[in-house]
Order: structure tokens, then C-alpha cells, then sequence
């Protein structure tokens, strides 16, 4: 399944991931073939053992295709060696974890510029202040994570992913680890991210709440894509899981 618009792909994937051998393999991916366009916000979304968080590492180079090839910004990473990939990861990649990651040692700031701090380079410093700006973290620059709420956190872990303009941002269940009222801050924020700011953000998770927030849905049911939704709400999306068993 390719999808085809006026923008270039950011990523796109064909991917097959085979774990285990012989009579005991496990296709974790089946053939699937995506593009994440440019300036999109996509949703991955399937039962549990569908195969999503397994496309998402391959996706970002943090787990390796059995056959196919996973291209971002059309760089193929089966090309890379190890500290190629690492440079990549670093440049043309944010990563939105649910369990923040931030440096405790670290203020906001700080951990806001870590990749840019760990890469040698300053950034563009006018694109930082407008990400700061965009998820309203002004004055909070110098508190360390332990001074924030959980919502502020996962704002400055959302700031740090966009901090280095990357191709394109992973958010992996960004939502799972707060409460609905932080949860809806973050994922609106994430929105204003791809409207505003111009950014890629592909985004797993089993939340319809969260996924309505995105432009397209792909959903993934036993390593396979079996469907895929524009413009969702909660309700469709809801009623597209329960009849994929969810």
C-alpha cells in the first residue's frame, strides 16, 4: 500500500521481520509497504502483537528488516554502518518516548539542546526559540525534570524531538505515562508541530482519542496493513479497532 501525494516522502518502508527460525518463526511484519509523507502526522495503530512498535524501530533504524528497506529522506539504512546510523538517528530523527527520557542532572534547556549539545553544533537558534515558544516552556528553562509535572516533561521531551529540525519524529505511545488533561495538551501540541512548524510525526499508539488527532491512520493486524483512514474521529477509529478484535 503506497499512498501518493503532492509531497515527498519523508520515510518509506517495505518491510518484512522474521524472528526466530525454522518450524518456530514469527513474521512480526508481513510485506508491508508504507510512505510517511512530508509534513504529515500519521498514526499506527493495531491490536496488540500487531506488529506496530515493531515497524516503528525499523522505521528508525533501531531494529533490523529482514528483507526490504527502510529509507528516510532517501537514505537507505541497510547502507549504513553503525556510527553512519547513529548520525542519522541524530540528525534526521526525533524520538517521543512515553517514559520522557529526559537527563535528570539536566534543566529544561539543556535537555532541550542535548542532541544538538552531543552532535558539536549550536542548531538554528531562531528554530529553537519558536519550538520553546510553540510548546509554552519560557519559564521553565531552568528548572531540572523532578521541578516539573509530568505534561511539562513530556514538553520538554517533545521540544527536544524538534529541537534539531529532523526529517521526521517518532512518537511512541507519547500519552501512555499521563492524564487525560496532559495527554490532550501533548498531542495538541504535536498537532501544532506538523501545522505550524512543518513537522513529520509518526506516531504509535492505541488510543482513537489520540490517534483522531493525527492526518491518516494505518492499521497493522498480524504484521500485515489491513486498512487505512483519513480525517478520523474517535468514534470511527473505535469502531475500525473493535472490528479488527481490538
Amino acid at each position: 500500500m503506497t499512498t501518493t501525494t503532492k509531497t515527498a516522502a519523508a520515510s518509506t518502508i517495505l518491510a518484512t521481520k522474521i524472528y526466530g527460525k525454522d518450524d518456530g518463526q514469527i513474521f512480526a511484519l508481513r510485506d508491508v509497504t508504507v510512505d510517511f509523507e512530508s509534513g504529515q502526522f500519521t498514526a499506527i495503530m493495531g491490536p496488540s502483537g500487531s506488529g506496530k512498535s515493531t515497524l516503528m524501530h525499523c522505521i528508525a533504524g533501531l531494529d533490523q528488516l529482514t528483507s526490504g528497506s527502510a529509507i528516510i529522506d532517501g537514505v537507505d539504512l541497510s547502507t549504513l554502518n553503525d556510527k553512519q546510523l547513529t548520525e542519522l538517528r541524530r540528525v534526521k530523527i526525533g524520538f517521543i518516548f512515553q517514559s520522557f527520557n529526559l537527563v535528570p542532572t539536566l534543566t529544561a534547556d539543556e535537555n532541550i539542546r542535548l542532541p544538538l549539545m552531543l552532535g558539536g553544533v549550536k542548531g538554528n537558534e531562531e528554530w529553537i526559540q519558536k519550538v520553546i515558544n510553540t510548546v509554552h516552556l519560557q519559564d521553565r528553562l531552568t528548572h531540572r525534570p523532578s521541578e516539573l509535572s509530568g505534561g511539562q516533561q513530556q514538553r520538554v521531551a517533545v521540544a527536544r524531538a524538534l529541537a534539531s529540525e529532523p526529517r521526521i519524529i517518532f512518537a511512541d505511545e507519547p500519552t501512555g505515562n499521563v492524564d487525560s488533561t496532559t495527554g490532550t495538551e501533548i498531542l495538541t501540541f504535536m498537532r501544532k508541530a506538523v501545522d505550524d512548524l512543518g513537522q513529520t510525526i509518526v506516531m504509535v499508539t492505541h488510543d482513537p482519542v489520540a490517534a483522531s488527532y493525527a492526518d491518516r491512520i494505518i492499521f497493522l493486524a498480524d504484521g500485515a496493513v489491513v486498512g487505512e483512514m483519513t480525517q478520523p474521529t474517535p468514534v470511527t477509529v473505535l469502531d475500525y479497532m473493535k472490528s479488527l478484535g481490538n
